[in-house]
């Protein structure tokens, strides 16, 4: 199959996707109005509630979704063949992964941008919004705190990149201030923010930083998600996200051409069963990919950051609906990276021989930049300069995760302190020095030598996709309530569900055969299955009784 036919499906697919189901979805089922005013500015606070323009939101919302996740799902769901990975990226993005954005973000605007877990309760009830609470939690501090961890080996993975990842952040403070306070012209300012932000790039490479331990690292970083989540969005969040999306949109833009010049032939097989200790496709290929199709972190981010900074409701679509699909073109791109650049079947058997072979986080990593290195490279920059700059785009996307994330983990505590009357935790610095000691946690602390956050993280995918389910949930609710197509919503939920039902039924029964027994593993992947399904049945009990 060659690559080039790939890419051009999906780019159509997508494209035909945005203008004719977007849009259904935006007038028809959501009914989306630009004559209201939006969260962003009723209740503007100059911190949190603060309406940015359209470009801008749309690379911080970007920036958010997309993180490693588009590019180390993918990378590892092509182990059971292109094909599956392809359809469902493909089909997925389009009609869950962007449906579950799109309709959280419409939801809350209905629901003047309030969180899921609040938005929750008055569809649902205060028990349900409780429960959504914990799973969110959890989420969000578990996923960080592996990500804390993450982050720390990439800087010792890629020590050219920590420079201009940093360097990043002043740039966007002078930025922030720059358009916001000192009235500059933002179109020149983004463009001198840009220069300045590939300049970095170049210094990173001369001066690498390798004297930094891991743990070091950490605490850095937990320092800098604590300040990150505090400081209003127009100062940091904004400015830094618009500009880091760019090293995003260049390297679109470079593996894209690179694919049309060089249109090689995929090189892995269509399907794939002979990689060893390889799970079952169904339903582990739809929680690995995750945010390349669909993923429940996005359903957080709809609902916390974004949607406080939207300016017009019909812009909704663009950064909800669009964004996802920008990420699924991405996850294509990786698919074809790791499959088609990666070099001749051989190699690709070699690489994807086993689970645990290609699983990790370096040979993951390695087959994204030597595939994507080759895209780029037909554009005439060296192959050395492409892969530096695809390892700074990793970088700088993790840690911009690890901010907003931290930022929605606030959002999430302060929500709890409002649910139980804990006035002292809604001071937003309070809430935020619980949320880094949360993150600390699964980051630092250990049992039997190996990091907790690392030993849960097996559970990472499944709650992570439950969280998705859990969202499309709450949107059929409100549709069915308010007397419109619930469908869109209902079947992309009723899959979700059975995908990670399947998912945690199966990893409870492998932890209770393990002769070494995890109990962490599987108490809290049991407590996670009966909270779940406590939350749906008490979700519709509270429905009905609403209703009549």
């Amino acid at each position: 199959m060659n690559s080039l036919l790939i890419l051009s499906v999906t780019l159509v697919g997508y494209v035909l996707a945005y203008f004719i189901y977007g849009k259904y979805l935006r007038d028809k089922i959501f009914q989306l109005d630009p004559k209201h005013n939006t969260p962003a500015h009723e209740l503007q606070d100059g911190v949190d509630y603060y309406p940015a323009r359209k470009s801008v939101l749309f690379g911080h919302h970007f920036a958010t979704i997309a993180g490693l996740g588009p590019i180390l799902g993918p990378a590892i769901g092509v182990i059971w063949g292109w094909l599956p990975a392809f359809l469902w990226v493909l089909f997925g993005s389009i009609f869950l992964g962007a449906v579950h954005d799109f309709s959280i973000l419409a939801v809350s605007l209905k629901h003047q941008g309030k969180f899921i877990g609040e938005v929750a309760e008055e569809i649902a009830g205060k028990r349900v919004k409780q429960i959504l609470q914990i799973l969110v939690f959890f989420l969000l501090s578990l996923s960080m705190g592996v990500f804390v961890l993450t982050i720390s080996i990439l800087f010792k993975m890629y020590p050219q990149g920590i420079i201009p990842t940093f360097g990043l952040v002043g740039i966007a403070l002078i930025l922030g201030i720059g358009v916001n306070k000192l009235r500059f012209p933002f179109t020149i300012s983004a463009i001198a923010g840009i220069i300045l932000m590939l300049g970095l790039i170049f210094i990173g490479i001369k001066y690498p930083i390798t004297q930094i331990s891991s743990n070091m690292w950490i605490y850095i970083l937990l320092f800098y998600a604590a300040l990150a989540s505090v400081l209003p969005v127009w100062l940091l969040l904004q400015p830094r996200d618009y500009l880091n999306a760019f090293l995003l949109y260049f390297g679109l833009i470079g593996m894209f051409l690179g694919v049309i010049i060089l249109h090689p032939t995929i090189s892995a097989p269509a399907i794939n069963t002979e990689a060893g200790d390889l799970p079952a496709l169904f339903p582990f290929l739809f929680i690995t990919i995750a945010c390349g199709a669909i993923s429940g972190f996005h359903s957080i981010a709809s609902s916390g950051t974004t949607v406080r900074q939207l300016d017009n409701e019909r812009d909704a679509r663009f950064i909800g609906y669009g964004a996802m699909l920008t990420e699924g073109f991405l996850a294509m791109l990786v698919i074809l990276a790791v499959t088609a650049g990666i070099g001749g079947i051989e190699i690709w058997k070699q690489h994807y021989s086993s689970w645990a072979v290609a699983g990790g986080l370096e040979p993951k990593l390695d087959a994204f930049i030597k595939g994507a290195s080759l895209f780029i490279a037909q554009l005439g920059i060296p192959i050395a300069a492409a892969s530096v700059f695809l390892s700074v785009m990793v970088v700088s996307f993790a840690l911009t995760t690890l901010d907003s994330a931290t930022r929605l983990l606030r959002f999430n505590i302060e929500e709890i302190g409002r649910s139980y009357n804990l006035k002292f935790i809604n001071n937003r610095y309070v809430a935020s020095i619980l949320a880094v000691v949360a993150i600390g946690y699964f980051a630092l602390m250990k049992s039997g030598g190996q990091s907790i956050g690392l030993t849960l993280w097996q559970l990472f995918g499944t709650t992570n996709q439950l969280m998705a389910a859990l969202g499309l949930f709450i949107v059929t609710l409100f549709l069915i309530k308010e007397h419109r197509n619930y469908k869109v919503t209902l079947f992309p939920m009723l899959f979700m569900f059975i995908v990670t039902f399947a998912g945690l039924i199966i990893q409870i029964s492998s932890f209770i055969r393990s002769d070494q027994k995890i109990w962490s593993l599987l108490i809290v992947s049991v407590i996670i299955l009966l909270l779940t399904i406590w939350l749906i049945a008490q979700a519709i009990v509270s429905f009905r009784n609403n209703e009549r």
